[in-house]
C-alpha cells in the first residue's frame, strides 16, 4: 500500500457513506422501512369498514408480506458499517452475553424477578404483589368521584388539579396521574432492596386466596411509582387497568432458563430454599416447609396438581402464550393501535369507547415500525458503547504511560539532585514528594474516570442487551406497550455518552520543569519553576466529501480543520483497514491535507478515518468513511481499470510518450517499464499493440512484482511471469526457464493480449485474438503490476478496461 500527495487523474463516482448510513445519492434502510410501513398503514382496512364480531374476540390482521422484505431504493449494496451493525443486532442475538441485563429484570420494590408485571401509565413496571402491597388509601373527600359530587373546586388537595386534564380526560384508561413527587400522599416511605423510596401500605392487606389483581381493593387507593415517584389514583377496576408486561415475563423465562441454576423456592422470605415441588394451577414453587405452610393438601387445594420442579419447568415452557386482551373489553383481543393514545386497542373500543374518534393503524404494521425505530436507535447506541470500551482501552494505556513518564521523571530528577550533593539533599526529598504527588493525583483522576466509565457501560450494555430480548418477542401489542419507553431510554443513554464522557480528564504528561541555573548560593530558594498550563489537542479533523475519490485501486482522501478550531495542529494521522473489516492501521502521517493512497484491492469495500495531533496530544478520530473500489463486471469477468505505464519505476532508458500510454527504448540492450496500476484480486486483461518491429527482436510481456529486474528481460529473475516472441515463435519464462515454445510471431501492427485472472490463479497470452499456447502459467497470486521489456528496435502502444476475450469467456461460462 502506497501513499502519495497527487491528486488520481480522473474522479470516478464514489460510493461512500459515512459509517452506518447512506453515501450521498440514497437513502438508508431506515428510511425504506418508513415509506414501506406508510404505504401498508394507508391502505389498511380503516375501523368503519371492520367486521363487527359480537361475543369473541375479533382476529388480528395478519402483518402484509410486503413488510418481509424491505428493499434498497437506490439498487446499490448498503455500506459494509450498516450490514455488519444489523449482523449485530439481528441475525447473532444468541451470541450476545445477558448477564448485565439482569438490573432490568428485577423489580425495585422487592428486588427480585418480576412476578406478573404490570405497566404503569409512567411506562415503568412494578410486580403485582409489589403494587397491591404498596397501595395508600387517599382521604374520601379527596376522590374524584366526591369532588365532582360536592363540586367543590378548592380542598387541601389541590395537587390533583394540576393534572386534571390526565385524570379524566376521555383519552386515558381510567386512572389518573399527577406530576411530581412532592404531592404524593405523606405517608412514610421506605427503601426497597434496589434502593428505590416506595411508600408502605396504609394497613395490611387482608388475607385471601385470590391473586392480587383478583383481589379486591379498597376504594380510593392511589399507587406511587417506585422509580419516578408519579402518584396514580385507581379505578374501580383496581390493578386490573393496568396492562400487563408479557413481553418482559418472556424475557425473564429466557433470562432465567439460560442461567440454567437450581429451581428456588418462591415464597422463602430470606435464602431461598431448593424446591421440590411446583404447582400446576398455582404456577410456583414450593419447598417442603413453604409447601406445608402455604399450600397445605386440604380444602380446596387437595385438587391442585403437584410435580417435580424439573416437569413444572418445562410444562411453563410448553404452556401457550396468552393472547392479549383488552383491559377495557376483556373478552376482545388486541386487534388494531391508537395512534393518538400510543397503545393497542380492540374493535369495541374503535366502535363504541373512547377511541371511536381517534386514528387508528393495523397492528402488525405499527409493530414493525416500532421493532425497526428501536433497532436503529440501537445502532447510534451501540456506537458509543463501542467508542466507550476504546476509551476505556485508552485509558488504561494512560495508566501505564504515567507509570513510565513517572519513572522517567523521577529518574531526571535524581540525577539533577545528586549533581548538586550535599546542598541539594534536604530539597532532593521535597520535589520527590511533589512528583509523587502529581503522580498520585494523575492516577486517581484517571482511575476514577475509568471506574464511572465502566459503569456507565455496564449500564448501556444491560440495557442494550434487554432491548434486543425485547425486539425477539412476537408479541406485537405487548411490544407496543413498551416500545416507546424503550426507545426515549436509549435516546437517553446515547446522549450522556455525547456529553464530554468519553474526554479524558487529566494529561499524561507531567508539566513540571527543574530550573537547575541558580549557584549554590541559591540552593536554597531552589524549586520547580511554575507549572505550565498544557495547551489542549486539536479539534477533530471534517474530511471534505466533495473532494474525495476512488479511482481503479487507489482512493483520495481531503480533510481540513472546522472553521472555529483555535488550537493548530502539528500533522495528521490517516488510516484505513484492510478491506474486510479489520483492524485500522496507518497509512499516512503528515502535515498534507490530501493524500491518494494506491496499491488497494479492486472490488473491496474500505473503511478511512482522520485524526490530527500536535505537542499535548490527538484528537478525536473523525467520521469513517466508505469507499468502494472499482467493482467487478459479472458480464465480463473483469474488473475494469484504466491505467498508463510509470515513469517513476522504469529505467532510465525508457522513452515514453502519448500520455505515458507508448513506450518504446533508446538501448540495444533489452529494458523493463511496469504499470502504475498493481493487481491483487479479481479478473484483468489489456493489450500491447506493436507500433514498429525493426531487426527481428524479441519483446517480452507480462506482469512482475514491484521489485523486478529493470536492465534484463522480463522473466530472467524469480520477479516475473512473461512471454518473449520474435517474428515467428514464442516462449514462456520465468526465473529463466524458458518453456513451451509456440509456433506464430508478431510483426508491426500485432496485438497481445494478456489476461491475468487472479481468482483462478492463472496468466494467459494472445495474439491478435488468438490463445497463445496453452495457460502459461499457474498458481500466480500475490500483487503483480503489468510489464514490458524491449529495446531500441521496439515500440509499443498500451490499451487498457477491454472486455476479455470471447473464447476464454464462453470457457469460463461453462466451467
Amino acid at each position: 500500500m502506497r501513499a502519495s500527495l497527487s491528486r488520481p487523474p480522473s474522479n470516478k463516482p464514489l460510493l461512500t457513506g459515512w459509517g452506518g448510513t447512506r453515501g450521498a445519492g440514497g437513502g438508508g434502510p431506515g428510511l425504506a422501512l418508513g415509506a414501506a410501513v406508510r404505504w401498508l398503514t394507508e391502505r389498511a382496512p380503516h375501523r368503519e369498514s371492520a367486521p363487527k364480531r359480537r361475543g369473541k374476540a375479533p382476529l388480528p390482521t395478519p402483518p402484509p408480506p410486503l413488510l418481509a422484505k424491505v428493499l434498497d431504493t437506490t439498487g446499490r449494496r448498503p455500506p459494509r458499517q450498516i450490514r455488519l451493525q444489523c449482523s449485530r443486532f439481528c441475525f447473532a442475538p444468541s451470541q450476545v452475553p445477558m448477564e448485565e441485563m439482569e438490573e432490568e429484570l428485577k423489580c425495585p420494590v422487592c428486588g427480585s424477578f418480576y412476578r406478573e408485571p404490570i405497566i404503569l401509565p409512567c411506562s415503568h413496571n412494578i410486580c403485582q404483589a409489589c403494587a397491591r402491597n404498596i397501595l395508600v388509601q387517599t382521604p374520601e373527600s379527596e376522590s374524584p368521584q366526591s369532588r365532582r359530587a360536592s363540586g367543590s373546586g378548592v380542598s387541601d388537595y389541590d395537587y390533583l388539579d394540576l393534572d386534571k386534564m390526565s385524570l379524566y380526560s376521555e383519552a386515558d384508561s381510567g386512572y389518573g396521574s399527577y406530576g411530581g413527587f412532592a404531592s404524593a400522599p405523606t405517608t412514610p416511605c421506605q427503601k426497597s432492596p434496589n434502593g428505590v423510596r416506595v411508600f408502605p401500605p396504609a394497613m395490611p392487606p387482608p388475607a385471601t386466596h385470590l391473586s392480587p389483581a383478583l383481589a379486591p381493593v379498597p376504594r380510593n387507593s392511589c399507587i406511587t411509582c417506585p422509580q419516578c415517584h408519579r402518584s396514580l389514583i385507581l379505578d374501580d377496576r383496581g390493578l386490573r387497568g393496568f396492562p400487563k408486561n408479557r413481553v418482559l415475563e418472556g424475557v425473564i423465562d429466557r433470562y432465567q432458563q439460560s442461567k440454567a441454576a437450581a429451581l428456588k423456592c418462591q415464597l422463602c422470605e430470606k435464602a431461598p430454599k431448593e424446591a421440590t415441588v411446583m404447582c400446576e394451577q398455582c404456577d410456583v414453587f414450593y419447598c417442603d416447609p413453604c409447601r406445608l405452610r402455604c399450600h397445605p393438601p386440604r380444602g380446596p387445594l387437595a385438587k391442585h396438581r403437584l410435580v417435580p420442579p424439573a416437569q413444572g419447568r418445562v410444562s411453563r415452557r410448553l404452556s401457550p402464550r396468552k393472547v392479549s386482551t383488552c383491559t377495557d373489553h376483556e373478552l376482545e383481543n388486541h386487534s388494531m393501535y391508537c395512534v393518538q393514545c400510543k397503545m393497542p386497542v380492540c374493535y369495541q373500543c374503535l366502535e363504541e369507547g373512547k377511541h371511536s374518534s381517534h386514528e387508528v393503524k393495523a397492528l402488525g404494521a405499527m409493530w414493525k415500525l416500532h421493532k425497526s425505530q428501536l433497532s436503529q436507535a440501537l445502532n447510534g447506541l451501540s456506537d458509543r458503547a463501542k467508542e466507550a470500551k476504546e476509551f476505556l482501552v485508552q485509558l488504561r494505556n494512560m495508566v501505564q504511560q504515567i507509570q513510565e513518564n513517572s519513572v522517567e521523571f523521577e529518574a531526571c530528577l535524581v540525577a539533577q539532585c545528586d549533581a548538586l550533593i550535599d546542598a541539594l539533599n534536604r530539597r532532593k526529598a521535597q520535589l520527590l514528594a511533589r512528583v509523587n504527588k502529581e503522580h498520585e493525583h494523575k492516577l486517581k483522576v484517571v482511575r476514577d474516570q475509568i471506574s464511572h466509565c465502566t459503569v456507565k457501560l455496564r449500564q448501556t450494555t444491560g440495557l442494550m442487551e434487554y432491548c434486543l430480548e425485547v425486539i425477539k418477542e412476537n408479541d406485537p401489542s405487548g411490544f407496543l406497550q413498551i416500545s416507546d419507553a424503550l426507545i426515549r431510554r436509549v435516546h437517553l443513554t446515547e446522549d450522556q455518552w455525547g456529553k464530554g464522557t468519553l474526554t479524558p480528564r487529566m494529561t499524561t504528561d507531567f508539566d513540571l520543569s527543574l530550573d537547575n541555573s541558580p549557584l549554590l548560593q541559591s540552593i536554597h530558594q531552589l524549586d520547580f519553576v511554575q507549572m505550565k498550563t498544557s495547551s489542549p489537542v486539536p479539534a477533530t479533523p471534517i474530511l471534505q466529501l466533495e473532494e474525495c475519490c476512488t479511482h481503479n485501486n487507489s482512493a483520495t482522501l481531503s480533510w481540513k480543520q472546522p472553521p472555529l478550531s483555535t488550537v493548530p495542529a502539528d500533522g495528521y494521522i490517516l488510516e484505513l483497514d484492510d478491506g474486510n473489516g479489520g483492524q485500522f492501521r496507518e497509512v499516512y502521517v503528515g502535515k498534507e491535507t490530501m493524500c491518494t493512497v494506491d496499491g488497494l484491492h479492486f472490488n473491496s469495500t474500505y473503511n478511512a478515518r482522520i485524526k490530527a495531533f500536535n505537542k499535548t496530544g490527538v484528537s478525536q478520530y473523525s467520521k469513517t468513511l466508505v469507499l468502494q473500489t472499482s467493482e467487478v463486471d459479472i458480464k465480463k469477468l473483469l474488473a475494469v481499470a484504466w491505467f498508463a505505464f510509470d515513469p517513476g519505476s522504469a529505467h532510465s532508458d525508457i522513452i515514453f510518450s502519448n500520455d505515458n500510454l507508448t513506450v518504446t527504448c533508446s538501448s540495444y540492450d533489452d529494458r523493463v517499464v511496469l504499470g502504475k496500476t498493481g493487481f491483487s484480486k479479481g479478473v484483468h486483461y489489456w493489450e500491447l499493440t506493436v507500433d514498429r518491429y525493426d531487426n527481428h527482436p524479441d519483446p517480452a510481456f507480462g506482469v512482475a512484482r514491484i521489485d523486478v529486474m529493470k536492465d534484463v528481460m522480463l522473466g530472467k529473475d524469480d520477479k516475473a511471469w512473461a512471454m518473449y516472441v520474435d517474428n515467428n515463435r514464442s516462449w514462456f519464462m520465468h526465473n529463466n526457464s524458458h518453456t513451451n515454445r509456440t509456433e506464430g510471431g508478431i510483426t508491426k501492427g500485432a496485438t497481445i493480449g494478456i489476461l491475468l485472472d487472479l481468482n483462478r490463479k492463472t496468466l494467459t497470452f494472445f495474439i491478435n485474438d488468438e490463445q497463445q499456447g496453452p495457460i502459461a502459467f499457474e498458481n500466480v497470486e500475490g500483487l503483480f503490476f503489468p510489464a514490458v521489456s524491449l529495446n531500441r528496435n521496439v515500440q509499443v502502444t498500451l490499451h487498457t478496461g477491454l472486455p476479455v476475450p470471447d473464447c476464454y469467456s464462453s470457457r469460463a461460462s461453462i466451467a
